[in-house]
C-alpha cells in the first residue's frame, strides 16, 4: 500500500483504515487495467455526496432562518458545484494521490475538475465511514469556512443562466 501520510497531514485528518483513504484516491479508470472487480471511489463518492449535503443544509438551514427553501437550495448548489468542490481537491493536492490507469494519467486525469471533485466527494465518504458523522462535519466546515468565510452571510445567489431557465 501506498504512503498517504502526507494526504492525511494535507487532510488534517488521520484514518484509522488507511485502505478507505486508498479506496477515496482510486479512480473508475483502474478497472481497465486490474480487471472488473477492482474496487474504486465511485461508492464513497455517492456516500460523501450525501454526507456533504447534509452538513451543508444543516449549517445554512441554522444560520439563516430568514431564508425559505429557495435561497437555502440555491445557496448549497453553488457550494457544491463541481467546480468549487474541485478547488477543495486541490488545496489539499488530491490529484498527486489518485490512482488512474495509464491512459486516464497520460490525458492528464489528474487535473481535470471532475475526477478532482469526485476524489474529494470520495474523500469525505472515506471520512465519515472512519471517523463518523461528527469527524466529516469538522472536516467539511473546516474546508468550506476557508473558502465562504463562517457563513455569516449567505453565499452569492447569482445565476443568471439558472434564473432565466426558472423563468
Amino acid at each position: 500500500m501506498a504512503d498517504f501520510s502526507k494526504v492525511q497531514a494535507a487532510l488534517g485528518y488521520s484514518f484509522q483504515t488507511v485502505e478507505l483513504l486508498q479506496l477515496a484516491l482510486t479512480h473508475p479508470s483502474i478497472v481497465h487495467e486490474l480487471g472488473p472487480t477492482t474496487q474504486t471511489n465511485q461508492r464513497l463518492e455517492f456516500l460523501g455526496d450525501a454526507v456533504l449535503g447534509l452538513i451543508l443544509t444543516r449549517e445554512l438551514y441554522e444560520k439563516f432562518p430568514q431564508f425559505s427553501e429557495g435561497p437555502l437550495t440555491k445557496a448549497r448548489a453553488q457550494m457544491v458545484n463541481r467546480r468549487t468542490l474541485a478547488q477543495q481537491a486541490r488545496r489539499f493536492e488530491l490529484g498527486e494521490h489518485l490512482i488512474l490507469s495509464r491512459g486516464e494519467q497520460a490525458n492528464l486525469g489528474r487535473g481535470r475538475a471532475s475526477a478532482l471533485a469526485d476524489a474529494f466527494e470520495a474523500v469525505i465518504g472515506a471520512i465519515f465511514l472512519d471517523g463518523g458523522y461528527d469527524a466529516a462535519k469538522e472536516f467539511v466546515l473546516r474546508c468550506f469556512r476557508d473558502t465562504f468565510g463562517e457563513l455569516t452571510v449567505i453565499p452569492n445567489l447569482e445565476n443568471p443562466k439558472g434564473e432565466l431557465q426558472e423563468l
